[in-house]
């Protein structure tokens, strides 16, 4: 019998025994449940910077976990060997929650602030955060999403309250940029908006040559986030040849500072990246 997962703008049907699109969300006995949970591919000590998350406590060290699996499917993406795959298909260790949180706890000498859940899509995983968001607040420390924020209001409710800082993905402000890369650009907006009421949050545009780097769809993007706050960092960022895209070069320096220089006419707080 098929369940419908409710995560994300998929919205799957998934048969018995089988995962979602996402590759991380299963249906056992009619339960739609995270297989992924606790399994980590990717664990490091980073700076705060390289989440990116630059108004959130600069200067300090996140302890940065991944799993595997996604819910879009960009064809740029960096880090395609853990979020395009299955855990079939990658080595992962399962991490129980409140031993992630030790580890983070033990970290605090090195810096360490808490804990953030990126590399891979994390709010697929959704209830690993939960859990591990309830241990971490008994020992003071911060969660963190990297997220490109294409989930329903049901998961943003159930999920952006236990979160103190998140980096949101605004990878275009074309719905057509969007479903070609499995996404859903007013999903992604409405996230945006509730995450504001919730959470510190900072976006990130990533420039990929000849798919998101006209000066009028930066404009209508910056306008856009300056309407929910202009004080929101912007991340405007380089893209390097990965995954389906390695045959496209980089973005050119000067494009990324030109568009960059163009949202801050709209936003107090931007960056470049890559750069």
């Amino acid at each position: 019998m098929k369940t419908v997962c409710s995560v994300c703008h998929h919205k799957c049907s998934i048969e018995e025994g089988q995962t979602g699109f996402c590759r991380a969300r299963k249906n056992e006995d009619g339960i739609i449940v995270c297989s992924n949970y606790g399994m980590v591919t990717s664990i490091a000590l980073d700076p705060i910077e390289k989440k990116p998350l630059n108004n959130f406590h600069p200067g300090s060290k996140i302890l940065s976990v991944g799993s595997w699996g996604c819910n879009m499917g960009c064809e740029f993406c960096q880090n395609y060997r853990i979020s395009m795959t299955d855990g079939e298909h990658v080595r992962s260790a399962f991490i129980p929650a409140d031993e992630l949180v030790q580890i983070a706890n033990d970290s605090k000498t090195e810096g360490n602030i808490g804990l953030a859940f990126t590399y891979n899509e994390p709010l697929i995983s959704y209830e690993y955060i939960l859990d591990c968001a309830h241990e971490a607040r008994k020992q003071d420390l911060k969660i963190i999403a990297v997220t490109n924020g294409c989930f329903t209001k049901e998961t943003a409710e159930k999920v952006l309250p236990h979160i103190d800082a998140l980096n949101i993905d605004l990878k275009s402000f074309n719905p057509l940029f969007y479903r070609k890369m499995k996404g859903d650009l007013e999903m992604v907006k409405e996230f945006i908006q509730f995450a504001d009421t919730t959470s510190h949050v900072e976006l990130t545009t990533l420039i990929v040559n000849g798919l998101n780097d006209e000066e009028a769809e930066m404009e209508q993007l910056a306008s856009w986030v300056a309407s929910i706050d202009d004080e929101i960092p912007l991340h405007v960022s380089r893209f390097f040849p990965a995954w389906k895209m390695a045959d496209v070069p980089a973005t050119p320096v000067e494009k990324v500072y030109e568009l960059a220089a163009l949202a801050r006419r709209y936003l107090k707080t931007v960056y470049t990246g890559n750069c």
